[in-house]
């Protein structure tokens, strides 16, 4: 069963073409499920002074929901078509996140952690944030946010779990043993809150050219019995499916034998 559980369109601004368009791209790949999971919109800071073409603006939400539900039915009979949100947790704004969520029929809800505060640490265009940062302090606050997001019982699964790695900002080597034990711990938040993580693809042509999340944790993961679904990040149509195959192989490599699939906020296994 081929699926791809994210994906992103115009709206969020730094993406191109619209829903139908990977509605389309997927059915002529022969995937039997597309997932719609376009960002939320910002909630913490001001749209109209942050950096442009980071999301869509929160009166296009409506809409967004109103045209995936429209593809879904118009597509049933060729593919099946999810409902999607990547709601980023962003600690102090759960209530405003939770009114999203339970505002709209989702079919599932990504919880990424994309910022800490004010600084999107997966923006090419903040990458100066690093300057004179303790990087490991960083990897302690980031790490932090996502166990932050497992506990909140907002999502159903957790995208690019270690995004934190895309420009290659890493601890240093005598600092290794406290980076993999936070990651450890995270996947122990995980396994005991008893949701899914996303193998993202994307990570593969990113500055750190590694699947997100690394091999490493994946293996971790398994052992611990955490569900893994999987995405493409596709930002355009063409992308759709991008690098999959690839992380399929890989899942197959480490033991999974099912991925993860929603609908209605109801997660279902599949053969991979």
């Amino acid at each position: 069963m081929l699926i791809d559980y994210h994906t992103h369109h115009a709206r969020c601004r730094h993406a191109v073409g619209e829903l139908e368009s990977y509605v389309k791209q997927a059915i002529s790949l022969g995937y039997s499920h597309i997932g719609l999971s376009d960002h939320m919109p910002l909630l913490h800071v001001d749209p109209a002074e942050y950096y442009p073409e980071m999301a869509m603006p929160m009166e296009e939400l409506p809409r967004y929901i109103e045209e995936c539900l429209y593809l879904q039915e118009k597509y049933k009979g060729d593919i099946e078509v999810r409902v999607g949100l990547e709601g980023d947790y962003i600690e102090g704004y759960e209530k405003e996140i939770e009114q999203i969520i339970l505002a709209y029929p989702f079919d599932y809800v990504i919880g990424s952690v994309h910022f800490l505060k004010e600084w999107d640490i997966s923006d090419y265009r903040q990458v100066h944030q690093w300057d004179n940062r303790d990087i490991l302090g960083v990897y302690r606050e980031y790490y932090d946010a996502v166990q932050k997001a497992a506990k909140s019982g907002f999502y159903d699964f957790l995208g690019h779990i270690d995004v934190i790695k895309r420009f290659r900002y890493e601890p240093k080597p005598e600092e290794r043993e406290a980076w993999f034990t936070l990651e450890r711990s995270t996947l122990e938040v995980i396994a005991d809150c008893g949701i899914a993580i996303e193998l993202n693809a994307s990570g593969l042509s990113k500055p750190c050219a590694e699947m997100f999340p690394s091999e490493r944790i994946l293996r971790q993961a398994y052992q611990l019995g955490i569900p893994v679904t999987i995405g493409s990040d596709a930002h355009d149509p063409v992308k759709v499916g991008e690098n999959i195959d690839a992380g399929r192989r890989l899942l197959r490599e480490i033991g999974y034998t099912e991925l993860a699939t929603f609908k209605q906020r109801e997660r279902s296994m599949v053969s991979l």
